[in-house]
This record gives structure tokens, sequence and C-alpha cells, in this order.
């Protein structure tokens, strides 16, 4: 996918998140998130969805100004719709607004700037809908495609240096000596092979054997993935190999509920 197509399928699933919770009760707690009422899914989406737009439409080559123009969702449920879809729209046409390689802050470590924050919101679109789905009740589907492409955002974002180096919690716990899982999904094109290393993690997109594997349909991967879903409840996924290094990886996958 590229910067466009993520774009658009931001709007689509602000859109259809906008619809969910539009009047719902702003104190109902949100299971996947369990420090989180609605209202604050809904003003982290909606805030960090404006700030990027900022930081992109601006072309700001550090975030601070980005960060202190952070704009509350409204208190009020029966706002949140329009709220939601014209940050959405801004998103879009701060993003419409530049090229692939315009110079663009970004907290990879690797100057990945449009493309990356392109393929954050979404990412951030797919998995936070499934909170919202969990937070009134509704089902969650996600497209085969676009599942394993908030895969491919949710396993760069979290084997890139600049995570690393700003989560030493994750840092610590992830090190390695060499250590290796593989993720596989079923119904689309999608495999990633994550080594661990004393100094960081390897992302690769490879088939390979590894000491876990773990294959199945990319929407419930990426739910587990993302700690929507307890891989106990998740029947469609097979693991192989060893459980517990998967579970572990799991474990530290902490940094959506922060």
């Amino acid at each position: 996918m590229y910067t466009s197509a993520y774009l658009n399928a931001v709007v689509e699933q602000t859109n259809t998140f906008a619809d969910w919770v539009h009047g719902k009760d702003a104190a109902a707690p949100v299971p996947t998130c369990p420090k989180w009422a609605l209202a604050e899914l809904v003003d982290h989406v909606g805030a960090t969805q404006r700030m990027v737009a900022m930081l992109v439409g601006e072309r700001m080559s550090e975030p601070s100004k980005a960060f202190a123009g952070y704009v509350p969702a409204p208190t009020d449920s029966a706002q949140w719709r329009a709220w939601l879809t014209d940050g959405a729209a801004d998103a879009k046409q701060a993003f419409d607004s530049v090229a692939e390689d315009t110079p663009v802050w970004d907290p990879s470590g690797a100057a990945a700037g449009v493309p990356f924050w392109s393929r954050r919101l979404f990412g951030e679109a797919c998995v936070h809908r499934a909170d919202a789905a969990a937070a009134v009740g509704t089902r969650y589907e996600l497209a085969p495609e676009l599942a394993v492409g908030a895969i491919e955002d949710w396993l760069d974002t979290m084997t890139s240096r600049g995570y690393w180096e700003n989560r030493p919690d994750f840092a610590d716990a992830m090190r390695g000596s060499g250590q290796t899982l593989h993720f596989h999904a079923t119904d689309a094109p999608g495999e990633w092979l994550v080594r661990r290393e004393p100094d960081m993690v390897v992302l690769e997109r490879a088939h390979t054997k590894a000491d876990v594997a773990v294959r199945g349909p990319a929407a419930e991967l990426l739910l587990v993935l993302s700690r929507r879903r307890p891989l106990d409840a998740a029947p469609t996924l097979e693991v192989l190999g060893d459980r517990a290094l998967f579970v572990n990886w799991i474990e530290h996958m902490d940094w959506v509920t922060d």
C-alpha cells in the first residue's frame, strides 16, 4: 500500500468508527484498553489524526508545535461523528499536499517521514476500531488485505530503532540471542520473521523456520498481536513450536494501553 491508499482507508475506517461511537455513553469502558473510557478512545483517535495532519501538512522537522496543538474531543458524544470525520478528512488533505519523500519528523529513527505517518494512521484506525467494537458491543471485521497492512505497521513500529530506544522496558524484555518468531497470514499474502538480538529486534519479510510459528487469518492475527484478543480466545490461530516465546512477545506489547 502507498500513502494515498493508506489515507483512503483511514477515512473509511474512521467513518465507521465515528458511526459506532456517535451518541454513545462517554463513560462506557473500553475492555481492550482497560485504562480508557470511550471518551478517551475517541479523544485519542481524533486528536492523533489532527496532530499528524499538522506535522505532515506543515512539513515539520520536530514535533513540539504539533504536540502543543493538541485538540481535545468534544465532551458531547453527539458531536463525535462530525469531529472524527472532519479530523480524518483533514489528515487526508494534509497527505495529499505532500510527496512521499517530503521531509517530515517521525519517531522511527529511520527518517521514514510521510510513508511512516500514513501507515501509522492506518494501523491506528484499524486497531482502535477494534477497541470501539468492544466498547459498543458490535462485531469487528477487517478485510484480510487491510489486516495484513495493519500487521505490517504494528510489527514495523514495534521493531523500529526509535521504539527500542524510547522504551527501555521493551528493550530489556526483548533482548535475545537470536530467538525467532514467524507470523503468517493464511488468507492474504503476509509473512514476517522477528529475530531477537542483544541490541535490537530485527524484522524480515520471509518464510523460514523459526522457534515459534503463528499462522491464521490476518484479522485474528492482528487482534492477538495487538492484544485486542487473548491468544486462548483465538481458536483459528495455530501456534507451532515454543508457545512461551510467543506469549512473552504478546505480554510486552503494552504500548497501546499506555
